[in-house]
């Protein structure tokens, strides 16, 4: 008898160990350098968020620290992420491009017009060509920005009007495409454009239909907004501590592997495209600006995807200068 009650016992406690393990309360940290109201926020954390909790039964929630709480700037972000400053940060990958090479290849004009093609193109290639570049990381999330607009103060509409204009490429990256196209690159980063553009340090930079509208506001200070460039991008990511991860329930660990990937970087592409869906009604809407609206010509835009291929093979033959010798089949798999 006091064995039978012995093994009871045994086998209560046990029990109750388990239920501890899955029941534990965990929250998770958000850093993100972005304010609270942007649309990366508003729309895949405000997501993630609800499906953890509903699939946790409240016990797995996320806590954001937007507009730089835990730390200023987004150039820090993969470091914060690695030593645990955030269990869980939000970055762009042209800060730190050394540690990205393969992955920045998504930045460069392709087959892709929009953050969602953009994005899946990434998650097609991402376990052939891209996964050893986030050993060190649990990756939530890599999806883009489609950069398909130039802002400007002048006619940049021609191969003739972007020779000579100082202008702002999505990623440094990008230089021997500007400089094919004709024109300077100025690297700056987006909060200092609105400025660049009315003062004149920059006369034309690469922007996406959300920045012409508010909250950025480039149609106050643009003379012309030139449409059917070609399409460069910029990548983002939403990655996680990975002791952090690794020391998460079971159960916990599983609703996160559920959502992470494909999944969560579709709700990050849709963040970004619904936003320029947003801008686009009310660009169409407004009455009260004076910038003139420029459809940029087929002859035109095939005398810049002319220049963008000669761009293109300066970037190619330096990738394979440091060693990355199938950069041309990882674009090639990028642009199926």
């Amino acid at each position: 008898m006091k064995l039978l009650r012995f093994g009871l016992r045994l086998a209560l406690s046990a029990s109750l160990g388990v239920f501890a393990q899955t029941a534990t309360s965990e929250e998770l940290s958000v850093a993100t350098f972005l304010p609270p109201q942007h649309h990366s926020n508003t729309g895949m954390f405000a997501w993630f968020g609800k499906e953890i909790e509903a699939r946790s039964a409240g016990s797995l929630t996320i806590k954001l620290y937007p507009a730089g709480q835990l730390g200023a700037g987004p150039v820090q972000q993969y470091k914060r992420v690695v030593e645990g400053v955030g269990d869980i940060v939000f970055g762009v990958s042209a800060y730190t491009p050394a540690l990205f090479p393969k992955t920045m290849l998504a930045i460069l004009p392709g087959s892709a017009d929009t953050a969602d093609q953009s994005t899946r193109a990434i998650w097609n290639i991402y376990e052939d060509h891209l996964a050893d570049e986030y050993g060190d990381v649990k990756v939530l999330a890599i999806g883009t920005v489609a950069g398909n607009l130039l802002a400007a103060t002048r006619d940049v509409s021609t191969m003739e009007g972007l020779k000579g204009a100082k202008l702002v490429p999505f990623a440094a990256m990008t230089t021997p495409i500007v400089e094919a196209l004709g024109a300077v690159p100025v690297q700056m980063p987006v909060t200092e454009m609105y400025t660049g553009l009315s003062t004149g340090t920059i006369d034309a930079t690469t922007s996406s239909y959300n920045n012409i509208a508010p909250p950025w506001n480039f149609w106050d200070v643009s003379t012309h907004i030139v449409e059917n460039v070609p399409t460069s991008f910029a990548v983002t990511y939403a990655l996680m501590n990975k002791e952090r991860y690794m020391g998460l329930s079971d159960e916990h660990r599983a609703i996160i592997d559920e959502l992470a990937g494909l999944p969560m970087s579709l709700e990050l592409a849709k963040s970004f495209d619904g936003a320029d869906d947003k801008s686009k009604m009310m660009i169409e809407a407004a009455t009260d600006k004076n910038y003139e609206w420029i459809v940029v010509s087929d002859e035109e835009r095939a005398k810049m995807d002319a220049a963008v291929a000669g761009g293109l093979e300066a970037i190619f033959a330096d990738y394979e200068g440091r060693g990355i010798s199938n950069v041309r089949d990882i674009y090639g798999a990028l642009n199926k």
